[in-house]
């Protein structure tokens, strides 16, 4: 069997979950298969990867009709193909073109939804119409949708209610027990943490789906003490860029211990900053399933985190870390309950050591990318 992977992210050109999934994922999967990867951005020398550009004719044109124009070419290119895998509408009518064409089943993984992330138009403007289309399409012609959780299923069901429910198959996230580990490395000397003090980590990319602003608020009721290393950049657009940079000045002006790293930092310096924390917070208000969750727990760190999406299928409340309810409309709530969360298990060093071990046990043994390889091959199997 071999297989077309379709996707935006590809390393070294990772910037967030799906990303992740897609290079695990092809990774482990091909010890069972064989595996083309078609991606996007600039030229790879891996065998078996092709990378596809932005038709030069549209050069100037909305992000979301450049990126069509790639989905274009990635379906004009795949050949030999026995089926096709999508992630994301960056790829979705490529994926989609493709299986026509070449008269292949088009699987497609949810790793989110354009309808559940109504900011996105902040950045794309009209073009979020665009990727909606593009989303939608894909999804209700593919032969197969993988959500990457139960609540990432409910969600397709929901937003797209065309979809045969027997047609979603959920297959997990997972994580690589060799990458992700207990590593405190030099990371706190280097920022100049102090240790012998609670910390608090952050890591993802400034978009409103990650919630940033709502943890900086929060971060003024932390506990005296409390540090915060906030691994935070990429924004999406000038204007929360400008909102994250006022909110930090303004918590570094009422306390110390607030560390601001804007650089994305690669996987080996993420562990350390895991593991020199007691507390993984993640304020995201919408999120699949939160692979950075995963990653955390991976290095035996306990996680305070939004009850939302498909984080209560990795976070075990009051096992693994504490679960925080997220109300729209009741921010300054969300943002209490938050700070409340995080000083009660930071401000428990035993605890949260505790959280921290039954996260990495829980991590090791229920989120193996080589089984998720194999669920997904066999998603394949039953559409050949």
């Amino acid at each position: 069997m071999k297989v077309g992977m379709f996707t935006r992210e590809y390393p070294p050109e990772v910037y967030g979950g799906a990303g992740v999934h897609v290079t695990e994922l092809t990774r482990f999967m091909r010890e069972i298969v064989d595996v083309d990867v078609h991606c996007m951005g600039a030229p790879r020398d891996e065998a078996g990867v092709y990378v596809h550009g932005v038709d030069p004719a549209l050069a100037d044109a909305n992000g979301a009709i450049k990126t069509l124009s790639t989905g274009l070419r990635m379906a004009d290119a795949a050949s030999g193909l026995d089926v096709v895998h999508s992630h994301t509408w960056y790829s979705g009518l490529g994926g989609h073109l493709a299986g026509l064409l070449h008269e292949i089943p088009h699987v497609v993984t949810a790793h989110s939804l354009e309808p559940d992330r109504p900011w996105k138009r902040e950045q794309l403007g009209g073009g979020y119409n665009v990727s909606s289309w593009s989303e939608k399409n894909a999804m209700e012609y593919a032969d197969a949708v993988i959500a990457v959780s139960s609540g990432m299923k409910d969600s397709i069901l929901r937003a797209y209610p065309r979809i045969d429910d027997a047609k979603v198959h959920t297959v997990l996230n997972g994580i690589d027990p060799e990458k992700w580990y207990p590593d405190a490395g030099t990371i706190a000397d280097e920022l100049g943490v102090d240790t012998s003090r609670p910390v608090v980590a952050f890591v993802g990319r400034i978009t409103r789906q990650k919630g940033v602003p709502h943890l900086l608020k929060a971060a003024q009721r932390f506990d005296e003490g409390i540090q915060l290393i906030l691994c935070a950049g990429a924004p999406d657009t000038e204007e929360i860029a400008a909102e994250t940079e006022g909110l930090v000045e303004k918590l570094q002006a009422q306390r110390d211990g607030v560390f601001w790293v804007k650089d994305m930092l690669p996987p080996e310096r993420i562990r350390q900053v895991y593991s020199v924390a007691d507390v993984f917070v993640c304020p995201s208000i919408y999120e699949p399933l939160g692979i950075v969750n995963l990653e955390a727990m991976a290095c035996g760190t306990a996680v305070v985190a939004s009850r939302v999406g498909g984080i209560p299928e990795v976070v075990v409340d009051g096992e693994t870390g504490v679960l925080v309810d997220y109300d729209a409309a009741d921010a300054e709530g969300f943002e209490r309950r938050l700070a409340e969360a995080v000083n009660a298990v930071a401000g428990d060093r035993e605890r949260a050591a505790a959280m921290g071990a039954a996260g990495l046990e829980r991590a090791k043994s229920e989120f193996s990318w080589r089984t998720i390889a194999q669920q997904t091959v066999d998603i394949y199997k039953g559409l050949i």
